[in-house]
């Protein structure tokens, strides 16, 4: 509210002076990670999400400070994974409040990195002028996008909900089924179970389970839309889920794989 708008007309003052030079890459803006990524943004991105990954849903404030993610790319993006890195960025959205989210390390050092794939490529807004309005993402947002609307679970395993493409792009873009993740989820799940036992007994600890159930629902909580899933599922189903929960080798998909053998970026 206060550097950055000031920072930001400077970066559309620059890109004035050489629109050509910034669209070829010959040019390139410096951005200042001490506006975006201040402690006072750090803290409140970190209330708003509860101390979680924005797309994962993992807790990591305890370990790990966060990066400080731009949605929609600030210096460069990438339409595909492996495909030419469009230059400039969405430079002027560089301190936008609206653009920033707190993510774990993985989730933006190793997966998503310079990603921002749109329905129509063409209509992606190149400089200050243009119009991200028209612009159909295919990640989802999670400030803005309601995530359980495109992304369900069945145990630990994200799917897309009625085949949704913005889902299926978003869980491979973000590694959201990648091992090391749903090895998390899984511990959660035997938790979430143990507890339904619990809950179902009608024995004195009953009530104390049902409140911790109640908890884990709520969005502070680690994966709380895993755990919603799970107590919406029926019964029988949550049940023959669980016994097989141990045996669950996990999914390992193209980007679960690129995530084993290691993958850098820079945004």
């Amino acid at each position: 509210m206060t550097r950055g708008t000031q920072a930001r007309a400077a970066l559309c003052a620059r890109y004035e002076k050489d629109p050509k030079g910034y669209a070829s890459g010959k040019r390139f803006f410096a951005f200042e990670p001490g506006i975006y990524g201040h402690t006072t943004v750090r803290k409140a991105l970190m209330e708003a999400q509860h101390g979680k990954c924005a797309f994962c849903e993992s807790k990591f404030d305890h370990i790990a400070y966060g990066d400080v993610e731009h949605f929609r790319p600030k210096a460069g993006c990438l339409q595909v994974e492996d495909g030419p890195l469009l230059r400039p960025g969405y430079y002027w959205l560089s301190y936008e409040w609206g653009n920033l989210y707190l993510s774990c390390v993985l989730c933006n050092q190793r997966f998503k990195r310079n990603l921002f794939p749109l329905r129509v490529a063409r209509s992606r807004a190149r400089y200050h002028g243009g119009r991200i309005s028209i612009e159909k993402p295919l990640l989802i947002d999670p400030g803005h996008d309601d995530p359980e609307r495109f992304i369900g679970f069945r145990s630990e395993v994200p799917y897309a909900v009625g085949n949704n493409v913005r889902a299926r792009v978003t869980i491979g873009a973000l590694g959201l089924d990648r091992t090391e993740l749903m090895e998390q989820r899984r511990e959660r799940l035997t938790l979430l179970w143990a507890l339904r036992v619990v809950a179902e007994s009608g024995k004195p600890e009953a009530v104390a389970a049902q409140e911790k159930l109640a908890e884990m629902v709520q969005a502070p909580s680690e994966y709380s839309s895993m755990a919603k899933a799970f107590l919406r599922e029926p019964a029988r189903r949550r049940t023959v889920s669980a016994r097989k929960k141990t045996g669950h080798p996990g999914r390992s998909g193209s980007n679960a794989r690129k995530a084993q053998q290691g993958r850098s970026g820079k945004r």
